[in-house]
């Protein structure tokens, strides 16, 4: 989708700042002197720049935060927004300096003054993130930002920066947009059509059809979607940026397009926000687009198993045997554990095709890493340290909240099954845990592989710092980051 908002980056013109008739935005610390190219503006204003630069109430905002000027006297502009930002400021604080502008933004636009302030391009980015609206299915106008210019010291610079960035928010959009789709209108048809779509940029995209998927053995995810009247299927995306022949990154999603929990129906109350149940399908949807537009040098295979989970005649029943493609069988203890039945055939199907280099999936998969975590962190569980160590310095890097989970023996035996292999459920007690202790099963040893349990993290019951109410895309940025600090050739 495109960009919310139009951002633009200019030379410093002192003339256009006092012309402007939209928001003008300043940065501003206490203790330090506002930038010449405010000075004209301060005089212009009587000083009321830097008496509110120095006041207790600005003292007071928390880095990233700002303070008020609505219609000043002796300037044009309808309102001046002056943003706390030290010079030395964290990247997690320019980009809630760009959030707060967002939210303020309207139909007129802004004018931005970040002079030569290092982390422009940052800030710009925070104002991407957090001016995105999903209005598609509500009737009037749509909601309307001006332009956004930045007057920056280097504009040729900054823009270089942030060129990278752009194709990162755009895939950030892209998941959210995926996430808070309802069920009627990204059916596992449609969904699959718009990553087809995406051949356009480059990508290799394959859809495997219900067909093709009982020739391969997928009984697992197979009967998941049996009582869906939407066919199930397996979407494979390619990205070869890196050495030919090199091993890729696999990235495998679960894609439940809506999720009553089957046989084992959910109660009514909050189901419909199970139309994000799709989410790990989501975000490796949107780190592969966001791969493509920036043209990573790093080869990554994204695979995601979509289905519907519907309680019908055909649905399966707690207490069917199923086969996996491993040849494991498995016991439905309860239809609504579906995830890792789709995650268990893709995992196998990503290992025997592509023996990845290294392998992370993606799932909304359990209610209880919300129980754990809240939805302030995903769950991370891995069967490799190094893995798991890199995946939380890429999150901690782009405020993404990961937090490694246990896992071990005891919780694996937990699985045994009466009369299959496994089963796939074994009640609440460490419910993350032995989810993923399942998926273990499916994973080679000689395979690092993380697992990500983002159901907490996918669509937050408030909005966050980045992303109004609804979807916060959360993963694309700790994938990407992850990508380009370990697995693209330099």
């Amino acid at each position: 989708m495109p960009h919310p908002v139009a951002i633009h980056f200019r030379e410093i013109d002192s003339a256009a700042l006092g012309a402007a008739t939209g928001r003008l935005v300043l940065l501003g610390d206490p203790g330090e002197r506002i930038a010449p190219a405010a000075r004209a503006l301060d005089r212009r204003l009587r000083g009321a720049l830097a008496r509110a630069v120095a006041s207790e109430a600005f003292a007071k905002l928390k880095p990233g935060e700002a303070l008020e000027l609505g219609f000043p006297a002796g300037l044009p502009a309808e309102a001046v927004q002056i943003v706390r930002l030290a010079r030395r400021a964290s990247v997690a604080e320019a980009r809630k300096a760009g959030a707060t502008i967002a939210k303020a933004l309207g139909a007129s636009g802004a004018l931005v003054l970040t002079g030569a302030h290092r982390l422009a391009h940052e800030i710009s980015f925070g104002l991407a993130l957090r001016a995105y609206e999903f209005g598609a299915h509500k009737t009037g106008a749509p909601k309307v930002f001006g332009d956004v210019g930045f007057q920056v010291s280097d504009p040729e610079a900054v823009a270089t920066l942030a060129r990278p960035m752009a194709a990162l928010a755009e895939g950030v959009f892209f998941t959210r947009d995926l996430v808070n789709e309802p069920a009627n209108v990204l059916t596992t048809d449609d969904f699959a059509a718009r990553l087809a779509a995406m051949h356009e940029l480059g990508l290799d995209v394959e859809i495997l059809e219900e067909g093709a998927l009982k020739a391969l053995g997928m009984g697992a995810l197979l009967g998941v979607g049996q009582g869906s009247d939407s066919p199930s299927k397996v979407v494979v995306m390619q990205w070869r940026g890196g050495a030919e022949g090199e091993p890729p990154l696999a990235l495998v999603g679960k894609g439940v397009v809506f999720d009553t929990g089957g046989i084992s129906i959910k109660p009514a109350l909050g189901m419909e926000e199970m139309t994000m149940d799709m989410g790990g399908a989501g975000v490796v949807a949107g780190v592969m687009r966001t791969l493509a537009l920036r043209g990573a040098k790093a080869n990554v295979v994204g695979i995601v198993g979509l289905v519907e989970n519907m309680p019908d005649g055909r649905a399966q029943r707690p207490g069917d045997v199923v086969r996996s493609m491993k040849g494991d069988t498995i016991e439905v203890i309860n239809t609504d554990a579906e995830g890792r039945l789709v995650l268990a055939d893709v995992l196998w199907y990503a290992q025997e095709r592509f023996k990845p280099a290294a392998m992370i999936d993606l799932a909304t998969l359990t209610g209880a890493i919300i129980i754990g975590l809240g939805h302030e962190n995903a769950g991370v569980f891995a069967n490799n340290d190094a893995l798991a160590a890199a995946i939380l310095k890429a999150a901690g890097a782009e405020g993404e909240g990961a937090w490694r989970m246990p896992m071990g023996e005891a919780y694996d035996k937990k699985l045994k099954s009466r009369v299959a292999d496994m089963r796939n459920s074994v009640g609440r007690p460490a419910g993350a845990i032995t989810a993923a202790q399942f998926l273990a099963r499916f994973v080679k040893p000689d395979t690092p592989w993380a697992h990500l349990d983002i159901a907490g993290v996918a669509l937050p019951p408030e909005e966050t710092e980045l992303a109004p109410k609804g979807a916060t895309g959360w993963g694309v940025m700790t994938l990407d980051r992850l990508i380009r600090d370990g697995y693209e050739r330099r």
